[in-house]
């Protein structure tokens, strides 16, 4: 049986627009985000009444204790479509990992089933003040109860388990990531909206940052920040009389575990197996595979997600990556170097949650990437979250 999308290519991005990525920004998220969207939906070439459909995955990741209220530290599909006035015909809210596919795929199933016409997906990213993951909680119950007590709380203990877990298993060491590191930090330094715009990083000040939880460092870690990307799609054949060059939906994929886990206990395995199903479904939605993709933008909000996607896309050996990584083969500048942090990713912008990924696959695909634009850009891959906790996407320059 085909597992090929049915709406593989028959649906477009249209217009985008990204705020600032800032610490913190001068006023509310929801404000900012209600300015993107106007400026997304102008960019597309239409005016607001004729948007009649919004998605978003809305989750605040942070495990510390800060309240979810909508229009300030999330905002939902349905708080921006009021502020925008609009009574749509269609909005929804992804829940779940892999915010960004599955916003996507929403915004595609919308429009291919006839529920709206043009369709805002949005993303929006709070940085409280204060710890970002800092939690109050005196006593736990529930599974949490076998882990927190111990020390074993929040994402960045939950990321260092599996990569000390790839490290010895593959005789890794942690000098190679800083190639990661280096090469993000470089072109998100190239983008003016990027929280480390002109702010590239070498090599030795990764290998000087604080361990947080051995062996990922400071800089191992996105920083939170504010910020809202927006972007809006519609049919191909809508498109077409649409100012700028569509870029085309062509496939997607999500994954989850099946094995009942300990909170935030993510080992290699699970990663690792669980992802290759992820892109096996990736490849047969979207009818393209990972010898065609010449933008891949892996996710990075955690250093060693850069090692896993890269391996279970195939697009280095199993066990490879830090090799790969360590001999140069991630750098954009070379001419046979694989372009998967061109964007900046989030270690070289801020935690936008795959809206890097996403926004570098459409701009370099419609040709609006300025001085950036690279010649070869014409099937793209943008991947979020983790490969066994999230999801990916295929983009195409042409149907």
């Amino acid at each position: 049986m085909s597992e090929r999308l049915t709406a593989s290519n028959r649906v477009a991005i249209v217009g985008y627009a990204q705020s600032p990525v800032v610490k913190h920004a001068t006023k509310s998220l929801g404000a900012l985000t209600v300015d993107t969207a106007r400026a997304a939906i102008r960019d597309a070439g239409l005016s607001e009444g004729v948007v009649d459909g919004f998605v978003t995955g809305s989750l605040f990741p942070t495990a510390g204790s800060h309240a979810a209220e909508d229009g300030v530290s999330l905002v939902s599909a349905n708080w921006l479509a009021q502020r925008l006035g609009a009574n749509p015909r269609y909005a929804a809210g992804f829940q779940g990992f892999g915010q960004i596919p599955g916003a996507v795929s929403l915004a595609v199933n919308a429009i291919a089933s006839g529920a709206a016409d043009y369709v805002l997906m949005h993303r929006a990213l709070h940085n409280p003040r204060g710890t970002y993951h800092g939690n109050v909680m005196q006593d736990v119950g529930g599974a949490q109860q076998w882990t927190a007590p111990q020390g074993y709380f929040g994402p960045i203990s939950m990321i260092a388990l599996p990569y000390n877990e790839y490290l010895q298993r593959y005789g890794g060491r942690r000098e190679a990531m800083a190639a990661v590191l280096v090469e993000a930090r470089k072109n998100g330094a190239r983008i003016p909206w990027s929280y480390w715009y002109d702010q590239p990083l070498s090599r030795e000040e990764y290998l000087s940052a604080p361990m947080v939880s051995d062996p990922i460092c400071r800089y191992d870690c996105d920083i939170p920040v504010d910020g809202t990307a927006a972007f809006v799609f519609t049919s191909a054949d809508r498109a077409r009389d649409l100012p700028h060059r569509p870029v085309y939906v062509s496939g997607y994929a999500t994954g989850s575990p099946t094995t009942n886990r300990l909170p935030l206990h993510w080992p290699l395995d699970d990663i690792m197996g669980v992802g290759a199903e992820t892109a096996r479904r990736l490849w047969s939605s979207s009818g393209i595979g990972p010898s065609e993709i010449d933008l891949p933008q892996v996710y990075d909000g955690f250093a060693p997600f850069v090692y896993f996607w890269l391996e279970v896309l195939g697009l280095c050996p199993l066990g490879e990556a830090h090799r790969f990584v360590n001999d140069g083969g991630i750098d954009s500048d070379r001419p046979d170097g694989l372009p998967v942090l061109s964007g900046g990713g989030a270690l070289g912008n801020g935690r936008m949650h795959g809206i890097p990924q996403m926004l570098e696959c459409y701009l370099q695909l419609s040709r609006r990437a300025g001085e950036r634009q690279r010649k070869r850009a014409s099937v793209g891959l943008a991947c979020h979250s983790s490969p066994h906790f999230g999801g990916a996407v295929v983009y195409s320059a042409d149907r």
